[in-house]
């Protein structure tokens, strides 16, 4: 299923957003019109497809890494946590 206007303007969001001025959250809410609960959902999905990955490469590549690392350290966490 091919990108919509929303996926790209999220993904293109994504690698540009540090440009913005403030607050990440509020520059999703102004930007995009999204809650960034949504955003994030909307998000880690679209990192998952290959049309995202044909968009941006690079940014794809580095939040699938950024995302395995996250749950790599929270499954770590939970086998240290006692039972």
């Amino acid at each position: 299923m091919p990108l919509t206007d929303r996926d790209r303007a999220i993904l293109d969001f994504e690698a540009e957003w540090r440009r913005h001025a403030g607050a990440k959250e509020e520059a999703i809410r102004a930007d995009l019109g999204l809650a960034p609960a949504r955003y994030y959902q909307l998000l880690g999905r679209l990192i998952d497809t290959a049309d995202a990955q044909q968009h941006d490469p690079m940014l794809v590549k580095r939040l699938r890494r950024m995302r395995d690392a996250a749950r790599h350290a929270h499954g770590a966490r939970s086998a240290a946590e006692p039972r």
